[in-house]
């Protein structure tokens, strides 16, 4: 876990450098801060916060250059004590250009807004699409003008949205502040306009600097379309604390939070008990132990389905249900006194009927729900398959699919097949979903999918005649399982969004505690409604 936990280190502090030091020098040169800097000094002194999307765009578009975090920084923060979603344009990568990634990163940002009511501050400085990948984020329904149809939602939900323009906002980027309830613009550095001075010229012919055709001056006195102008980055943040300072204060739902506690055991209680063996068999208990509030766990059906954990607990405070695979062998009963030992990590019918039971008190009880996977999936074989094993899985994911109360989800270890869904994978709409260094996110283990794929090649290359000695066998397994254990890693996910980060464990209590918190700012919760549940 420490070689882990290192790796996650050095590959954090490289974000943090965006395009490179000497394109942030160059942003400094033009009496500009970085997106970094601005986001920290909107967020209130020593407050905790979460990133949300670090590693988007890792190891992608290297073709291109790269674009680091996903060209734009994403953080739920306190803002005067009011619970906010900060999106800062990072120009030092690509100057701030939109890459497919970074449009699912915003639209990210804008959903995490909408879902838990929370007023959101977009920090704009940026050069508008990536033109050479304009195919992939111009046109379809989760692209660039998603943003857009996000801005009109958001207003008309009544949530509140901000914008600072503190560099370029060309084109259809400059509708996101201008949608916005509030539009302001920083002078010198600031511009907002349609089309830039080249492309008026190419296209009617009238010569103009950039300044004159969108600067601050042009949209304060003459067009109105910004509301007031700032000297400076730090001038124009400091007006954005002062607007938030006089909102509101909204209805919440309530979730049940007492004192907090800190839990039995220290974080690196973790480290020292998830083994770096993958198949190597634990407690997914005693790490529970290092999470919850001490002396908050009380276990739900504990003799029965014991290949999930399902448990009422607090964190922080806050009241949750935890669905956590158990990763020990087990011995279930059955009729006659039979027993029978059930794989740690594999959902059986009885323990998927027995967590879409809980999934559901949970629901009536307004108890927000916190999945912990480290899962290989469904269990398979005759056997399984005559007891309904299929129908029992379906009404797991019936149950949490129709959850109407938080969900979050933390990937702790595997994160296989069908298991990835019934434990609440990202398909599935939870708040948030974070995975930890340990994290293998696949349809199957390297291992299972490499002999598979192999056997599939060979049988393809039989068909045609052609027969493949051992040796032979053996590199073509080894190339297999190479290519899809890159997939594997966790920040693999994390660079397409399939997760919101990779992070330390240690910073789980803090994520499910501001994540309940912004949960609670949305006094709407819609009744809960199952359907057709499969018996």
């Amino acid at each position: 876990m420490e070689n882990l936990l290192k790796t996650l280190k050095s590959k954090y502090e490289k974000l943090l450098l965006g395009g490179g030091l000497s394109k942030i020098e160059k942003h400094k040169e033009k009496g500009k801060t970085t997106a970094w800097e601005r986001v920290i000094y909107l967020l209130d002194d020593d407050s905790p916060y979460i990133e949300i999307g670090s590693f988007a765009g890792d190891g992608m578009y290297e073709e291109h250059g790269g674009c680091p975090n996903g060209g734009v920084v994403v953080v739920m923060g306190y803002v005067k004590n009011r619970l906010c979603i900060i999106v800062s344009n990072d120009a030092t990568v690509k100057a701030g250009a939109w890459f497919p990634i970074t449009g699912k990163k915003n639209i990210r940002a804008q959903e995490i807004a909408m879902e838990n009511h929370l007023p959101i501050i977009y920090l704009v400085d940026s050069a508008g699409v990536y033109l050479p990948m304009q195919d992939e984020i111009f046109p379809d329904k989760e692209h660039f003008g998603r943003i857009f149809r996000n801005n009109a939602k958001i207003s008309a939900m009544g949530i509140p949205q901000i914008s600072a323009i503190m560099g370029s906002c060309v084109a259809g980027g400059a509708y996101l502040p201008i949608m916005s309830d509030y539009a302001l613009i920083v002078e010198g550095t600031g511009s907002v306009f349609l089309a830039g001075s080249y492309l008026v010229k190419s296209s009617i012919g009238e010569v103009i600097d950039n300044e004159t055709l969108g600067g601050a001056t042009t949209h304060c006195e003459i067009s109105g379309v910004t509301d007031n102008k700032y000297p400076d980055d730090n001038s124009c943040l400091d007006a954005i604390k002062n607007i938030v300072d006089k909102f509101g204060k909204t209805d919440k739902n309530q979730f049940s939070r007492i004192t907090s506690k800190s839990p039995e055991f220290p974080a690196i209680y973790i480290y020292k008990n998830l083994p770096e063996d993958r198949l190597k068999p634990y407690n997914m208990l005693e790490i529970l132990k290092a999470i919850v509030d001490r002396d908050s766990l009380e276990e739900y059906k504990k003799d029965y389905g014991k290949t999930l954990i399902c448990a009422l607990a607090r964190i922080d405070g806050w009241a949750v249900g935890i669905v956590a695979n158990q990763r020990e062998m087990v011995k279930a009963k059955k009729p006659g006194n039979a027993t029978e030992m059930q794989m740690g990590g594999v959902i059986y019918s009885d323990s998927a009927d027995k967590a879409a039971r809980f999934i559901m008190n949970c629901n009536q009880q307004k108890i927000p729900l916190v999945f912990f996977q480290d899962v290989t999936g469904f269990m398979v074989g005759s056997r399984s398959e005559h007891g309904g094993i299929i129908k029992d899985g379906a009404k797991m994911v019936n149950a949490m699919s129709n959850s109407v109360v938080p969900k979050f989800t933390f990937v702790v270890g595997n994160s296989y097949g069908a298991g990835n869904y019934a434990m609440c994978g990202k398909a599935y709409d939870p708040r948030l979903i974070y995975a930890w260094p340990t994290a293998q996110m696949a349809v199957m283990s390297g291992a299972s999918a490499g002999k598979t794929l192999l056997q599939i090649q060979e049988a393809a290359l039989k068909a045609k005649g052609i027969s493949l000695s051992e040796e032979e066998k053996k590199e073509l397994l080894s190339k297999i399982e190479q290519q899809y254990n890159q997939q594997l890693s966790p920040y693999y996910a994390a660079a397409r969004l399939w997760v919101d980060g990779v992070i330390d464990p240690k910073d789980t209590r803090k994520i499910i505690s501001m994540g309940i918190e912004a949960a609670n700012q949305n006094p709407t919760m819609d009744r809960y409604n199952v359907g057709v549940i499969q018996v």
